[in-house]
C-alpha cells in the first residue's frame, strides 16, 4: 500500500503558542508489513482483556479518562455525543479493555474503517499496570489482532504529552516513524474538559 504524507509546512525557528493553548510534537508511525513480535508473558491471574462491543457513551469514556488523563488525553471527552457514538456503534472499531479485578487498568482501540488499513487509536495503561510487562503482551495482542485482517498498513500516533517511553515502545514494536506534527489547541484544562490539576508534567500557562 502506498501513502503520500503531505503536510503543511511550519517556518523554520521558534512559533508562538497563544496562552490558554498546549502544543505537542506528534510523531506519526506505521508498519507496513506484520512484524515479528518481541517476546511477552501471559497477562497476570488477576487480569483479562475484555472486549466491549458497542459500549455506552459514558463507559467508554470513563475508561478513556482513567486511561488517558495522566497524558492529556481529551478528544473523546470534548468530542459531541453522536459523532462518539457513530464511532462506538461502528463494528468496524473494535474496543478493549484491559481490567484488574473489577477495575479498568487498560484501552486498546483499532479503527479498520479505513480500506485496507487499521489505526492503532488508542493504546495505554493505568498507572498501576505499568512496569509488570504487561504493555508488550497488550501490544502483541494489537498487532496479532489487526493483520489477522487483510490489512496492508496499521498505523499510529504519539505526541511528547504520552509517556516518555512510548515512541521508543513504538518503534521496538515495528513502527517506523514517517511525518511529524505540531498540534496546538485550548488547554482542556482551563475548558473544564479536564481536572486543572492533571498532567501536572504539562505546563499550564493562563492567559494574563
Amino acid at each position: 500500500m502506498q501513502s503520500n504524507h503531505v503536510f503543511p509546512a511550519l517556518p523554520n525557528g521558534y512559533s508562538a503558542v497563544e496562552p490558554g493553548h498546549v502544543a505537542t510534537v506528534v510523531t506519526c508511525l506505521e508498519m507496513l508489513e506484520r512484524p515479528e513480535l518481541r517476546p511477552s508473558q501471559p497477562y497476570p491471574a488477576n487480569f483479562r482483556l475484555q472486549s466491549l462491543s458497542r459500549p455506552g457513551s459514558e463507559r467508554y469514556r470513563k475508561l478513556f479518562k482513567t486511561i488517558g488523563e495522566d497524558w492529556l488525553w481529551y478528544s473523546r471527552l470534548v468530542m459531541p455525543d453522536q459523532e462518539l457514538r457513530s464511532i462506538l456503534d461502528d463494528s468496524r472499531v473494535e474496543i478493549f479493555a484491559l481490567q484488574q479485578g473489577d477495575s479498568d487498568v487498560g484501552i486498546l482501540e483499532l479503527d479498520f474503517r479505513q480500506p485496507v488499513a487499521c489505526e492503532l487509536a488508542f493504546f495505554g495503561l493505568a498507572g498501576e499496570a505499568l512496569g509488570k510487562g504487561i504493555g508488550r503482551t497488550l501490544m502483541n495482542e494489537a498487532i496479532e489482532r489487526a493483520w489477522s485482517r487483510p490489512i496492508e498498513r496499521f498505523w499510529v500516533h504519539t505526541c511528547t504529552l504520552d509517556h516518555p517511553s512510548a515512541l521508543g515502545f513504538y518503534t521496538r514494536s515495528g513502527f517506523t516513524p514517517y511525518a511529524i506534527q505540531i498540534e496546538v489547541q485550548p488547554d482542556p484544562r482551563l475548558t473544564g474538559a479536564m481536572p486543572r490539576d492533571c498532567a501536572p508534567h504539562v505546563p499550564l500557562i493562563v492567559p494574563g
